[in-house]
């Protein structure tokens, strides 16, 4: 969650950033994207180092450079060189990320998976939440740079708590294990069925939901004429209702509801949702109320996926690679859905971004029926 405070700052500074280094729309929209460059490069390539070097060795190296990058991001004075040290800060972030399933996995009973995974899936929208509504007081009074050296003090408490608290904790061990050459392990998850599915229901899922909340508070500004302050307080509120979609889907899935049901109905439901948020002729006070369905509901999505993970993993030992694949695709939808709302929006006003995600959802759920003819294959076989 501390991590992803990294990613929940930019949102509701971005006017503030606009004002003070010049950036441009489209600049914008990087800003907001960019911490997920290196994951949608090499997530994959970074779980299975982590599976070498240690998960516990991973975390702390992605806390430590969260620290520093977000603490120098606050001095610097042009946008070219904040992107530069964003791209570091999604290298923290994904070491972070994709060092944790594996740990859940391995410490969880049996019978408590599917709701340690849906609550460990809570991260991002408690996180990036949190963050937000600390940016939103903040900006207030402050600029946007003490909102990069607020969250570089929250990684660095974390990294003294880390520190502390788990170098002895001998269950966070490393555990020794037969490995095949790296590029031989990414290329058995990346050619397997489940987790290719899993990745583009994420990445999917992802573009969607950080370009309407990342924009949610230029929206509001440019479209509602609400203050940036204001904004920033709504944003906040819309992400953190997707937290309990995220538990809602533990629930479900412990009492059997099948995963393709619960991804379907809410990806096709919120298609016509999110498309409202962006059209001519909706209410003002309406848009909001659906930005929070929207939320709300799609964080079934996230639940439901990381829970399929050691479900759809080609063996035991590579739920870690299959969940940096997962991590990997989901940011590659998360890198691109802003800039590809922004680029619409620039060309044909807000209305155009509808396009991007009744497309984007439209995929997820046919990632989602792809995934439940694996597993009932799986199941027959």
């Amino acid at each position: 969650m501390v991590a992803a405070f990294h990613v929940g700052k930019a949102p509701p500074a971005l006017p503030s950033i606009r004002d003070d280094l010049g950036a441009g729309l489209r600049q914008s929209g990087w800003l907001l994207s960019i911490i997920n460059l290196v994951t949608a490069a090499a997530g994959m390539a970074i779980a299975l180092t982590a599976d070498r070097l240690g998960h516990r060795r991973l975390i702390l190296f992605g806390t430590g450079l969260c620290l520093a990058t977000s603490l120098l991001g606050g001095a610097v004075g042009s946008p070219q060189v904040l992107l530069g040290l964003r791209v570091l800060e999604g290298l923290g972030f994904i070491t972070v990320v994709v060092a944790i399933p594996p740990l859940v996995v391995r410490l969880a009973t049996p019978a408590d998976l599917r709701l340690a995974l849906a609550a460990w899936s809570t991260y991002m929208p408690a996180g990036a939440g949190v963050m937000m509504l600390i940016s939103a007081l903040a900006l207030l009074e402050l600029s946007w740079r003490w909102v990069w050296w607020i969250a570089a003090a929250a990684s660095g408490a974390m990294l003294l708590a880390l520190l502390l608290r788990t170098t002895r904790r001998h269950e966070l061990d490393p555990i020794a294990a037969t490995r095949r050459p790296i590029l031989a392990e990414m290329a058995e998850v990346a050619t397997s069925g489940g987790p290719l599915a899993i990745g583009i229901c994420f990445g999917a899922y992802s573009c969607c939901w950080f370009a309407i909340v990342g924009f949610l508070p230029t929206l509001q500004v440019e479209r509602l004429h609400f203050t940036q302050e204001t904004a920033a307080l709504v944003t906040t509120l819309v992400t953190m209702v997707n937290i309990g979609g995220n538990l809602l889907a533990g629930w479900l899935l412990q009492r059997r509801v099948p995963r393709v049901v619960i991804i379907v109905a809410a990806t096709v439901s919120m298609a016509v949702c999110a498309s409202a948020i962006f059209i001519d002729g909706v209410p003002d006070l309406a848009r909001l109320v659906l930005a929070g369905v929207y939320s709300a509901v799609i964080g079934v999505v996230p639940g439901c996926l990381f829970t399929a993970v050691p479900v759809h993993a080609p063996r035991p030992q590579l739920i870690g690679a299959a969940t940096g694949l997962l991590m990997q695709v989901s940011n590659f939808g998360a890198l691109i859905g802003p800039p590809i709302t922004a680029a619409l929006v620039s060309a044909g006003g807000w209305p155009a971004a509808a396009w991007m995600t009744s497309i984007a959802l439209g995929i997820a759920a046919l990632a989602g029926l792809f995934l439940h003819w694996r597993e009932r294959r799986r199941l027959w076989s």
